[in-house]
């Protein structure tokens, strides 16, 4: 494109150049009927579309290192065969249409085997944890403290937490077979690796918790464990809560500390979003986790994504033009309008015949 606003500028993380900076984030779509971790033809039609709408890099919903690491039994999965092949149709479309593709692999910890967040969906006792019997297994986490509204977990054993990053790596060698130009590891959200972050989940007296380098130590050695088995030129990033939103939890200030060591480490961008870890007041609004992304980019000297109701062209293309952030992530926004990275061009005063349209569509192009 010829006439250039910040949103449509290419952005380039190691030997990945992004055509532009609207991305679509991670979000489960809880359609994985069979159980089985394998992504299905909705999919493929769900990414797709985001694709050949003009996103420039789509990110893969959380998806499981394993089994029990899936969020529910209709979440994807990258653990086998099956499910590699089925990522790699998906990925090998995005490409034909011009975006990059990633992959959010994530743990659920003690949020795993919940009641899909999806209508029809219910509990079948008194949390929102499903029981073995019905579909569901034991959730594990640090410490055997549950979750608002979900089951006690069991605490894991060290053996267990050691066996973490080899799962994740594993998973991103998939990945990386699979065709995806990148991986995000889910440190976020109240999930595994921001469970032992917190200590509102981590209870730990062992090296795995207490003081801040105990309870980073998990995020850390995965971040080593799959940065050594990814290509020297594939960006790795990794989604952090910023804060829990709770005094005296995770907060700005140890995010901040931990994605400075990250960078250090080969992370390439932190995709900054909040909360998840408990109950919390969260002040929700337009754009209400921008500042987060601001603070982390400039005091840990690293490239940010943000994320949280960002849904208007102009309100996205301040969020770059004020260096809160190098990339702008569209979630509901890109739910509701698949092609919303074309509005936007046309609203921001791109020329129609600079804005990237598919030839099928060309008739349908803004004017």
């Amino acid at each position: 494109m010829g006439t250039m606003t910040s949103l449509i500028e290419p952005i380039t993380l190691r030997d990945l150049t992004i055509r532009n900076r609207m991305w679509l984030p991670p979000m489960c779509q809880y359609h994985c009927f069979d159980s089985d971790g394998t992504p299905e033809d909705w999919h493929l039609v769900h990414y797709g579309a985001r694709a050949a709408g003009g996103f420039g890099l789509i990110i893969a919903e959380s998806t499981g290192v394993s089994a029990e690491g899936r969020i529910s039994p209709l979440c994807t999965g990258l653990w086998n065969d099956r499910q590699e092949e089925a990522w790699a149709r998906i990925v090998r479309f995005v490409h034909s249409q011009g975006a990059s593709m990633g992959i959010q692999l994530n743990h659920a910890g003690r949020k795993s085997s919940t009641v899909p967040a999806r209508p029809g969906q219910e509990p079948v006792d008194d949390t929102h944890t499903i029981p073995p019997g019905h579909g569901g297994w034991i959730p594990v986490g640090p410490s055997a403290v549950a979750n608002d509204g979900l089951a006690v977990p069991r605490e894991m054993t060290v053996e267990e937490i050691e066996a973490v990053p080899g799962e994740f790596a594993a998973s991103a060698e998939r990945a990386v077979r699979a065709g995806f130009d990148t991986v995000e590891l889910h440190g976020a959200h109240g999930y595994l690796l921001h469970q032992f972050l917190t200590p509102l989940a981590n209870h730990r007296t062992d090296e795995w918790g207490g003081s801040f380098d105990n309870r980073t130590r998990l995020i850390r050695r995965v971040v080593d464990a799959v940065r050594a088995v990814i290509p020297e030129g594939m960006p790795l990033l990794v989604r952090l809560s910023a804060t829990d939103w709770v005094d005296g939890a995770w907060d700005l200030d140890q995010t901040v500390e931990l994605a400075a060591l990250l960078r250090q480490q080969g992370v390439d961008l932190i995709d900054v979003t909040t909360g998840g870890a408990s109950h919390a007041d969260i002040p929700v609004g337009p754009g209400y986790q921008v500042e987060f992304a601001a603070e982390i980019r400039r005091r840990a000297d690293i490239p940010t994504a943000a994320v949280g109701m960002i849904t208007e062209p102009a309100q996205a293309e301040k969020i770059l033009d004020d260096a809160a952030a190098d990339a702008v992530l569209l979630g509901r926004a890109a739910l509701r309008d698949s092609a919303w990275p074309f509005r936007a061009a046309h609203e921001l005063g791109v020329p129609r015949e600079e804005i990237p349209y598919p030839g099928s569509y060309a008739r349908g192009a803004w004017r």
